[in-house]
């Protein structure tokens, strides 16, 4: 959410914004709120002035009680009558005005930095960087359930008469895999810095909204049914929620955390989920980074995160890009994100493997998390972060087809091997 501030003073820049985002829809949104911020302003004006006069009446009544003058005091309680009955009414309009106002505010996406490439859909990301060379061997690479199940490390039948499609049973070597990456990328982040953290798996929908869109919410979120929880997507969910409210010492910024947590996602929409692989399904695991900061620091934080995950994946030997999502694909409440993809030589081609993003003051604003300096009376909004590490099973997929010989047997790097019991093998 942007501040109303920038609405009122420069409604063509916010506009502009949404036209790059090609949302023209919302904007009419724009002129709505500018509309209802003038009648809001308007409104506690009046409420402001009513207030101040029986507050002086108020202070007539007492003195005219003190000098036994009762007849006049009456008539000046009947006065201050007729204001609450007026109060009444125009605070439930100040209500009713904020409410409104609050709800479009929440629809308006946020400012873009000015280096985000303008495009319709993620057809039109763009290539930043590669990061090591993405070899096709001369043998060929088998669809990843078929590695898994080469293993017996997979089984998709039993998950799908079990709980449907996009779930999934994993087994011995290969779960103990995925298990182990997992492991990796803690200690990784752990290595760099961060504070390793597992929150709540669930949130409330204070919460829910304070992080995301309406869009991304109706999407992507499990509700639980008959109570105000939800089952998180990511752990950027309850991480950020965690601040909500807070005023933070800005002497103990940057917060820098590392957080585990199941995922939950409806992945409703024209991707479907495969009923054979486990690329895109409901329930997954995820290794993610958070930085909550001071505004001057969230880019350079920015680069550090994705950088730390190109830097994990190269350690397991697998290739990777980063990809820069143009406008059309930045969520809203998104100033800037990056892809990170990581090389499928099976597909010859790179795929999603997780994504940094900058969100600036927009789920501050929403959830109220401010910075208070040493001597400073006034606060500020914190910049918030988000970054995947990794999330197997995509991680798993990159990982198996990377490290896969022609004798179907799968390579564990140096750095794995350790959370693997001494393994440098998988053999079938």
């Amino acid at each position: 959410m942007i501040d109303i501030k920038l609405i009122r003073e420069n409604p063509e820049l916010v506009k502009e914004n949404i036209r790059k985002k090609f949302q023209n829809h919302k904007l009419e949104l724009v002129d709505k709120v500018i509309e209802l911020d003038k009648k809001s302003r308007e409104t506690l004006l009046k409420g402001d002035t009513l207030r101040a006069s029986r507050n002086s009446l108020s202070e007539q009544i007492g003195k005219l009680m003190k000098n036994n003058q009762k007849e006049e005091a009456e008539k000046v309680k009947l006065e201050v009558k007729k204001i609450n009955d007026e109060l009444v009414e125009i605070e439930q309009k100040e209500e009713e005005y904020k409410q409104e106002i609050n709800n479009i505010m929440m629809k308006i996406p946020n400012i873009m930095h000015e280096s985000v490439p303008i495009g319709k859909d993620d057809s039109e990301n763009v290539e930043v960087e590669r990061f090591g060379e993405p070899v096709v061997p001369p043998y060929e690479i088998p669809y990843h359930t078929d590695i898994m199940e080469s293993f017996s490390g997979i089984d998709l039948d039993s998950a799908r008469e079990v709980a449907g499609n996009g779930f999934y049973y994993l087994t011995g070597n290969i779960a103990r895999l995925h298990s182990a990456l997992l492991s990796y990328a803690r200690d990784f982040m752990i290595n760099k810095g961060f504070t390793y953290c597992i929150p709540p798996f669930m949130i409330r929908s204070d919460v829910v909204t304070g992080v995301m869109s309406f869009e991304e919410m109706d999407a992507m979120m499990y509700k639980i049914e008959g109570e105000d929880l939800y089952l998180i997507g990511t752990s950027e969910h309850s991480m950020i929620g965690r601040f909500k409210g807070k005023i933070l010492d800005a002497e103990k910024l940057p917060y820098t955390l590392t957080s585990y947590s199941p995922c939950f996602r409806k992945e409703k929409g024209a991707h479907g989920i495969e009923e054979r692989g486990v690329y895109r399904i409901h329930q997954f695991e995820k290794q993610e980074m958070i930085v909550i900061c001071e505004p001057e620091d969230s880019y350079m934080w920015y680069d550090k995160m994705w950088s730390y995950t190109v830097e994990l994946f190269r350690s397991l030997k697998i290739p990777v890009r980063t990809l820069e999502c143009c406008s059309g694909d930045l969520a809203d409440l998104k100033s800037k994100s990056v892809d990170v993809e990581a090389w499928s030589p099976r597909q010859k081609k790179y795929f999603e493997v997780g994504s940094c993003s900058n969100l600036t003051d927009a789920q501050s604003r929403r959830l109220g998390i401010k910075i208070k300096a040493k001597g400073e009376k006034q606060t500020h909004l914190a910049h918030t972060l988000n970054n995947t590490v990794i999330a197997p099973p995509r991680m798993l997929i990159a990982f198996l087809e990377n490290n896969y010989n022609e004798d179907g047997s799968v390579n564990i790097p140096e750095v794995l091997r350790p959370y693997m019991g001494g393994l440098e093998k998988l053999q079938k």
